[in-house]
């Protein structure tokens, strides 16, 4: 046993001296390309490159149509008010913060039940996106402007306001049914 120890003890030190006389080739090499390196001529930089000044453009449309007005191309009846260019009737807040129920189109909503809370009704709306909404008499719901009038425990009513064929606006009631 003491013999193979040995052996294996010979054999190390022979591969421990066969890596040390690998390094000793020295660094000549090395020495020599910093040498000529260092000996040649040091390169030109290229200048910075010259940018355009930035020339402001002031954008003005107050010439300009509205492109979001509907512009009507038939004659106008000569009975017809052409003075009023504005429909009456009901218009929806385009100024409001939308809810997050607003994107979802109504029949991909569904009322799955509802909490009373410090005398408040809470419906319980789930959206496609997998997670449930609390909702309440006056919030949004709906891609038409519909605004929650009231909930139930059977369903949820609202009023959405609805753009008809020539622009004007109308409100349209719905109602979200309780589901299973």
């Amino acid at each position: 046993m003491s013999s193979v120890k040995g052996v294996l003890r010979f054999v190390i030190v022979l591969i421990f001296c066969g890596f040390l006389s690998a390094c000793n080739k020295g660094l000549g090499d090395l020495q020599q390309f910093v040498q000529e390196t260092i000996s040649q001529p040091p390169g030109e930089i290229e200048p910075i490159p010259v940018f355009q000044t930035y020339q402001n453009v002031e954008y003005t449309s107050q010439d300009l149509r509205d492109p979001f007005r509907r512009v009507d191309f038939r004659r106008p009846n000569e009975n017809q008010n052409t003075t009023n260019t504005e429909a009456n009737g009901p218009r929806p807040n385009i100024n409001r913060i939308r809810e997050p129920l607003e994107e979802f189109p109504l029949d991909t909503l569904s009322l799955k039940g509802s909490v009373t809370q410090n005398g408040v009704k809470w419906g319980l709306v789930f959206a496609p996106d997998n997670t449930v909404h609390r909702v309440i008499k006056g919030h949004y719901m709906g891609q038409n402007h519909g605004r929650v009038i009231s909930v139930t425990d059977q369903k949820i009513e609202l009023t959405e306001i609805i753009s008809d064929a020539l622009g004007n606006y109308i409100e349209h009631s719905s109602a979200i049914a309780l589901t299973q």
